[in-house]
């Protein structure tokens, strides 16, 4: 039965680094077609510019990866305010802060056990079950991924290049991973 509980618990772990992972490339990819310039424009004076919402990720993730078992998400020394300053002016002083966000939580999610998922942590104080608080984490990153990559196609304009399957493109995109045998064709049998 451990053993089971080892490969649930492998899985899951497995599994949030690999949306984790996916969630930060998709991100990276589209950071990387703006210029320096555009990552500090905000679309209106209620939005914030993809360096905010960059540095906001960073901050969020030190303070709830940071001792992720042992202390609170919500880290006394984190000034979740300032996040959202824009501060960061240099692309690599950017690219230096989200990058060490995201490697305490790689570091951190990789170091977890199948017995720390039966753990609890806190968030501001609130109890969660560790997979809670991992799902939480992958939401709040997922959340802001999607600004970031709207935010850069909006900015780009006709200089981007598609990070997904571009529009009108899926039926070719099937037919050459799946071929005539696409689920949505149907078979001999089908009524």
């Amino acid at each position: 039965m451990k053993d089971d509980a080892n490969d649930v618990a492998k899985t899951l772990i497995e599994g949030a680094l690999t949306a984790f992972r996916s969630s930060k490339s998709l991100a990276d990819k589209a950071v990387a077609q703006l210029t320096d310039e555009k990552l500090h424009i905000a679309l209106d004076e209620n939005t914030n510019s993809i360096a905010v919402i960059m540095k906001h990720v960073a901050g969020n993730l030190l303070s709830r990866w940071t001792d992720f078992l042992t202390s609170d998400g919500e880290k006394p020394w984190r000034d979740r305010d300032d996040e959202f300053i824009d501060s960061l002016k240099t692309r690599d002083e950017l690219m230096a802060c989200w990058e060490s966000g995201w490697q305490r939580l790689f570091d951190s999610l990789s170091a977890l056990t199948s017995d720390d998922l039966g753990k609890s942590v806190a968030i501001r104080g609130e109890p969660h079950s560790v997979p809670l608080a991992i799902q939480r984490s992958l939401a709040h990153c997922s959340y802001h991924t999607g600004q970031i990559v709207q935010i850069a196609r909006i900015l780009a304009g006709d200089t981007w290049t598609t990070l997904t399957i571009p529009r009108g493109a899926s039926a070719g995109f099937n037919q050459r991973v799946w071929g005539q045998g696409h689920y949505q064709t149907p078979g001999p049998d089908a009524r």
